[in-house]
């Protein structure tokens, strides 16, 4: 198994990563025709998801939606391949952030952040650049692949450029031995929880969904000010970093509060721009649990 990893890395996505982005994107259009004209990958479940989220919109828009939807997915693909071999300075050309004094203010006040997210735009390519965009240290928490090789890849390649690279049960083990560190930490808010009966549950995107709670838990526990964080897509791959603040005190918040606050966020750019968050997962796969 090693070995066909290896070779699926070295002679298929390394070779990939090094082309030059016209050629990539030639690639992608390639794509966009195969996922969406042809084999339909996920269209069933991406369908679904928007309709259930828009059905005020007519079934025309809802189409147009997921055609959009499946050619930034396909710009998403090549340009995730791309981050393997990209150049800090080509990345850095490629991401920028709007507003860094929101989040560099706590900086200098000496305080450890949070910043709250979703999957909104380009996430891969935000990994690689968000260290050098920001004065504290930048820590991204994520899942294990099963994988062990492309695990092992994958963490390399978004640490590159100066992203710590968090594993999901290490993160209360983190916080407790860099209390003396600035740091920005990371969360992805929106992907489905593991336990829905531990999530907060609200409405979001028409929908009854359970929010993970984890970054309002860490952010009272520490009283770490919390950010909201907007990927951008400004044109073909190009993209920028916006930030907003939520709350500068966590621990004088209501329960609940700064979850909302945060999905009430996201929900609003995905309003705005449907097609560029991802439409592929199952993100309600859970049902409110009675009492919740």
């Amino acid at each position: 198994m090693i070995f066909v990893n290896r070779l699926l890395y070295y002679l298929v996505i390394i070779p990939i990563s090094f082309l030059p982005f016209f050629l990539l994107y030639g690639f992608s259009d390639f794509l966009f025709i195969l996922f969406f004209h042809v084999s339909g990958y996920r269209k069933k479940i991406v369908l679904q998801n928007i309709r259930n989220s828009f059905p005020e919109k007519t079934e025309k828009e809802h189409i147009e939606i997921c055609r959009k939807f499946y050619r930034h997915f396909s710009d998403l693909i090549v340009e995730s391949l791309k981050t393997f071999t990209i150049s800090e300075k080509e990345v850095l050309k490629r991401f920028i952030c709007k507003n860094p004094e929101v989040i560099n203010k706590y900086y200098d006040q000496k305080r450890s952040v949070i910043i709250a997210g979703g999957h909104l735009n380009n996430w891969e390519l935000f990994a690689v650049s968000v260290d050098a965009m920001i004065k504290h240290k930048a820590v991204g928490i994520y899942k294990p692949l099963t994988n062990k090789y492309f695990d092992a890849k994958m963490r390399a390649t978004r640490s590159k450029y100066g992203l710590a690279m968090l594993p999901t049960q290490e993160v209360k083990v983190f916080f407790d031995n860099n209390i003396n560190n600035l740091t920005a930490t990371i969360f992805g808010t929106d992907q489905s929880p593991s336990n829905p009966n531990n999530a907060i549950w609200m409405k979001f995107l028409n929908q009854d969904t359970g929010v993970v709670f984890g970054a309002e838990k860490f952010a009272k526990e520490y009283n770490y000010p919390v950010i909201y964080g907007r990927l951008n897509k400004e044109k073909r791959g190009h993209y920028s970093f916006e930030l907003f603040d939520v709350t500068a005190n966590p621990k004088d918040t209501a329960y609940g509060e700064i979850t909302e606050k945060v999905t009430h966020l996201l929900e609003k750019d995905i309003r705005a721009t449907p097609e560029y968050w991802l439409w592929t997962h199952r993100r309600w796969k859970h049902k409110r649990p009675e009492g919740k």
